[in-house]
């Protein structure tokens, strides 16, 4: 009888969780119907006050979206103007993405979501200040942000470093030049820090992230192999004004 009564609670648990889930899911399916409007429209619009007014409401919608139970576990693929990626640890994902303004430059916005397994939602909001950081190779923190549209997340755990994360990212530039970024993550006392000296090398020991800049009528190629443990990217020329 006692069997029978924790396979019933069991079941009364597991049932819970399903519609629980279920109902989780398809409000975030309409949340993600409306994300997908408003990105449309801020893409589409042609001047920087309406477009930055519309990306506003995308960042509170996607926050109140994010609220929302087991939003984790929720890949908002349809949001095609948007990276969402997850590290492989299952630990957190990023999602990022870009406004292109009038005058041909960028501007980045994202967000870290910590996998919190069903407890309170915890982000790191990324703060662009791509235009304020005068050493491109300063570590900095989510709130100065060198901003980047992220493609690829490998996590490395090596000797006596704290475990980090090596990120792939895209940064359009200008109407000139664009950008790739290797970009060194970590966490440390509940914080999020950006670069980190951790290249093997002897003129790259002081570097804490790599950024490349190319001709928008090149296409640079970069990439890991996990199975090498290596960074693949193409040897170009580096951009030269004159």
């Amino acid at each position: 009888m006692r069997i029978k009564t924790l396979y019933l609670l069991f079941m009364i648990a597991l049932f819970g969780f399903n519609l629980q889930a279920q109902q989780s899911n398809q409000k975030l399916n309409v949340f993600q119907d409306t994300l997908i409007k408003i990105s449309n429209a801020a893409n589409a619009e042609a001047f920087d006050n309406k477009k930055l007014e519309l990306n506003g409401r995308f960042v509170k919608t996607l926050v109140e979206a994010l609220k929302t139970p087991n939003s984790f576990a929720y890949p908002f693929d349809s949001l095609k103007n948007v990276s969402v990626i997850k590290s492989p640890d299952q630990a957190f994902r990023i999602i990022s993405w870009y406004m292109q303004l009038e005058n041909g430059t960028y501007r980045y916005y994202g967000t870290i979501q910590m996998n919190t397994n069903s407890g309170p939602l915890k982000l790191f909001p990324l703060i662009d200040q791509t235009e304020n950081i005068k050493d491109p190779n300063m570590i900095t923190d989510n709130q100065n942000w060198f901003g980047a549209r992220y493609y690829e997340i490998v996590p490395v755990t090596s000797g006596n470093r704290l475990p980090y994360y090596v990120l792939l990212g895209w940064k359009g530039n200008n109407q000139t030049t664009t950008k790739k970024v290797i970009e060194i993550l970590s966490f440390t006392k509940d914080k999020a820090a950006f670069g980190a000296a951790v290249f093997d090398g002897k003129s790259l020991k002081d570097k804490n992230r790599f950024i490349f800049e190319y001709t928008k009528s090149n296409a640079m190629f970069l990439k890991t192999d996990k199975k090498a443990g290596m960074i693949v990217f193409d040897h170009l020329a580096p951009f030269d004004s004159e």
